[in-house]
């Protein structure tokens, strides 16, 4: 994935971040519990007229709204087990970097990778059937890769809390 760094964009990301209203936020909490409710649902909603609501919408679908997509029970496809996976690089420069980066971006298994602060570089989320899955996933592709010298991974015993939105409540104070 590419950012665009650019001073204009930028700046048009920091306008639309700081031009957020209540309505605008209230709109977002909304789609991110509801991302197929209607127009006219989401309109009355948030105590707009459907024309205003709509204008406002593809003002957010502008930089702020990112998507929307289905939310899928891992257990209900197979996915049983899920990990997360500390790794640290052997080299830092950034043609080293950019090359676990493209390979990560290549695994269908990790759901998620940050780069951290700390002692390991990134943290992986993977999502796989079973543990025989999670090791060939080890060995075939993060231990086989040359760049990486310490991997720590911790599996999922239970979910406490998943929650795919974020918290807009608090921007309104």
């Amino acid at each position: 994935m590419q950012y665009d760094c650019s001073i204009k964009s930028i700046c048009s990301r920091i306008f639309r971040m700081t031009s957020l209203d209540r309505t605008d936020l209230r709109m977002l909490a909304v789609l991110q519990g509801e991302g197929r409710i209607t127009n006219a649902e989401l309109a009355e909603r948030v105590s707009l007229s459907p024309s205003a609501c709509l204008r406002r919408l593809q003002r957010l679908e502008d930089g702020i709204i990112t998507g929307y997509a289905a939310q899928v029970d891992p257990q209900a496809v197979g996915l049983g087990l899920q990990a997360f996976v500390r790794v640290q690089l052997s080299k830092h420069e950034s043609a080293a970097v950019e090359s676990f980066v493209a390979r990560v971006n290549g695994w269908d298994e990790v759901v998620a990778c940050h780069a951290l602060t700390g002692d390991m570089d990134y943290l992986l989320h993977v999502y796989v059937a079973d543990l025989q899955d999670f090791s060939r996933f080890l060995l075939d592709h993060l231990l086989n890769d040359a760049g990486v010298a310490d991997v720590n991974s911790s599996f999922v015993l239970r979910t406490v809390k998943r929650s795919p939105s974020l918290p807009l409540a608090q921007l309104q104070r």
